[in-house]
């Protein structure tokens, strides 16, 4: 498979790479089976996060044999040195690994949280420090506000930034990108099948191949749902007006109902975790039922608190009738429940 050079870090990843939330849903063995066939098949980027589980462990079982050949990212949610060191040697635990290629802070999408990170006593601390003695190489971002994204890009501090980008979702190109590939900062394009939103994927990757600056990393749990994106790069084909066409009508179709958690509905003044919560249909579609439920319980509670106010929806950029979604995901967070007894 043909390799891009990752922006300023130097690293030259395949130009597709491996998201590492679906397997969080398959038993060890066929997870590491899975992690190997990617590998086998020209994969050498791989991405993961301290949250997803253990999908880092599974990462790690798979690769322990070949770290030389690939390149591992992971990411932590902590905002303290303290915690966010505590991370980095339970990632490198789970991933069987003496360092970690690319640490990312992960969901950097207020600007509070960078400036909790960048601040004495901040987790930015625990991963330069990581990095001076070698257990960590390279630091980068991942984020959902464009516009938080914008400001983390212009520190000049990360190496690389990972953001929503898909045919739906491409208000990275407005400003975001242009800004991260000035400061020669490699780009990883989240959600490139719209967090399992988006089932043309033949149209995904062909949006995604007009844009080589871009490495996608898509989660798969089967061979065919691999095979089936691994053809495209194979044989790459040109977006069609039919193509065009066909993804404009999509976009008019998920217009009403499919968030792109930008951020902009926050923050509630009752706390509901609003994006995390519209990401519920997402992670059913890729995790097992009761992964799902664990996944999202936190975060449904949340919803619990919500009274309707409405403020959401008067800040939403796209019109989603969100009170409304956010009580269709209760109700199906709720059945989901049920069903697990």
């Amino acid at each position: 498979m043909k390799k891009n050079r990752l922006g300023k870090t130097g690293l030259m990843v395949s130009e597709l790479g491996f998201g590492g939330i679906p397997i969080m849903q398959l038993e060890a063995n066929d997870a590491a089976e899975m992690v190997r066939y990617c590998f086998d098949r020209g994969v050498n980027f791989f991405d993961t996060a301290n949250m997803y589980i253990d999908s880092e462990g599974k990462i790690g079982q798979a690769l322990e044999g070949v770290r030389d050949q690939v390149v591992i990212a992971t990411k932590t949610l902590e905002r303290s040195k303290e915690k966010a060191a505590e991370h980095i040697a339970n990632s490198l635990k789970q991933l069987r690994t003496d360092y970690i290629d690319l640490f990312q802070f992960h969901n950097l999408s207020e600007e509070s949280e960078l400036e909790t990170v960048l601040a004495p006593g901040g987790a930015m601390e625990a991963a330069t420090e990581a990095k001076a003695n070698g257990q960590i190489r390279h630091i980068g971002f991942s984020a959902h506000n464009k516009d938080t994204a914008l400001k983390v890009v212009q520190t000049g501090l990360f190496e690389t930034v990972q953001f929503p980008f898909n045919f739906v979702e491409t208000q990275a190109l407005e400003a975001l990108h242009p800004a991260a590939m000035e400061k020669n900062m490699g780009i990883i394009a989240m959600k490139p099948l719209g967090g399992g939103m988006l089932e043309r994927a033949d149209l995904c990757f062909k949006f995604l191949q007009q844009h080589p600056h871009v490495i996608p990393i898509p989660g798969v749990s089967n061979k065919e749902e691999f095979d089936q994106i691994m053809a495209m790069y194979e044989t790459p084909q040109p977006l069609t007006d039919q193509d065009q066409q066909d993804m404009e009508n999509l976009r008019e179709q998920l217009g009403d109902s499919f968030c792109r958690r930008c951020g902009y509905c926050l923050p509630c003044p009752q706390g509901v975790m609003i994006r995390e919560a519209q990401m519920f249909p997402a992670i059913m579609n890729r995790l097992a039922p009761r992964q799902a439920m664990v996944f999202m319980k936190d975060v449904i509670a949340t919803v619990d608190e919500c009274i309707e106010c409405g403020e959401c929806e008067e800040k939403c950029p796209y019109n989603l009738p969100i009170v409304e979604m956010l009580r269709r995901h209760v109700e199906g967070f709720r059945e989901l429940e049920a069903s697990l007894g």
